[in-house]
């Protein structure tokens, strides 16, 4: 069987890459450009081709033969580009790869959306009816392409929606090294009380959540959360994060006000010169916004049953950024 990893040499996309071809799929990833992990994903035996799923030519290239796609590829803050970029990707990109899907009569299409949609958990936890608040353009443009994967579903195409929560993992520099790099150095400071609710989401059971969506007769048409089996306050996730790293770290408490003032102004000033900014809006909510969903949908119709706990998979992420040298 073919298949089609759209991002595919992304922190997901690659780790999606590795399964599909252990399993003995065919493998196609597609990307935007060559990144650091592209070379391995060739190594393994993946066919990779770059290019943009806004190019129509080069998404129907790549459909050729396929049998079921994996869309990944997304467009998430980018510096110094418009809003409608985001649309260009997230929405008209989307409905690229649909259509191509379509018309090679693929045999099921898993569209990789975010628990992000939902905002803030008003009454923790939230499940996939709980309402849609998209905090900014990515989130929003993201819950924007579900209805057009739902239109190819009333086509007649097989689809199925997931939700990740926060992913982290082994083979990830970004996501969570903001979290392990302070708490390495044995202080974090903790904006406001620290109850707010995060769910973490270990890369190999999402991994897993997409093996298992790609089954025939199963999520079809649906949308589903996919997160860890519990949620955590974050004051108790960066506690736990210390014991992985064997850190005894201290969290002075803050007031919210000056941090959000901070992250507007990082943002605006470093987005003309292209510099992540150190904090930002986005970063700012980890500490105010409530993240924390029922999984019981996604165990029910797809047997999602996460493997990995928060303490296994903290350590695991902890021995990975001390190999590779980024604590």
């Amino acid at each position: 069987m073919k298949v089609l990893v759209t991002g595919g040499t992304g922190f997901t996309g690659k780790a999606l890459v590795s399964r599909l071809l252990d399993k003995g799929y065919q493998v196609v990833a597609l990307d935007y450009k060559e990144g650091v992990r592209t070379q391995d994903l060739r190594d393994w035996g993946a066919e990779v081709v770059i290019g943009t799923i806004a190019d129509q030519e080069i998404v129907n290239r790549c459909m050729d033969g396929v049998d079921v796609v994996h869309h990944l590829a997304a467009a998430f803050r980018e510096l110094d580009v418009p809003d409608s970029y985001y649309r260009e990707i997230n929405i008209e990109g989307t409905r690229n790869v649909l259509e191509a899907a379509f018309d090679q009569k693929v045999k099921k299409f898993i569209y990789c959306s975010t628990c992000g949609v939902h905002g803030n958990i008003d009454h923790p936890p939230g499940g996939e009816d709980a309402p849609i608040h998209a905090a900014d353009y990515y989130q929003q443009t993201k819950y924007d392409a579900e209805p057009v994967v739902n239109e190819y579903f009333k086509k007649g195409m097989k689809t199925v929606i997931l939700r990740p929560a926060a992913i982290y993992g082994p083979g990830d520099p970004e996501r969570f090294f903001m979290i392990f790099k302070r708490v390495a150095k044995g202080i974090f400071p903790m904006f406001g009380n620290g109850k707010t609710l995060y769910h973490p989401l270990y890369i190999d059971n999402l991994i897993d959540a997409f093996m298992l969506a790609m089954e025939n007769g199963k999520g079809h048409g649906e949308a589903y959360l996919i997160a860890d089996e519990e949620y955590i306050e974050i004051e108790q996730l960066v506690r736990k994060v210390g014991k992985a790293l064997n850190v005894n770290v201290k969290i002075p408490h803050f007031p919210f006000l000056p941090l959000i003032i901070a992250g507007h102004i990082c943002e605006k000033v470093c987005k003309p010169f292209r510099i992540t900014p150190p904090i930002f809006p986005r970063r700012v909510d980890w500490y105010k916004q409530n993240r924390a969903f029922k999984i019981d949908k996604a165990k029910r119709d797809l047997k999602y049953q996460p493997k990995v706990d928060i303490d296994e998979g903290l350590r695991k992420t902890a021995s990975w950024y001390k190999n590779e040298g980024y604590l």
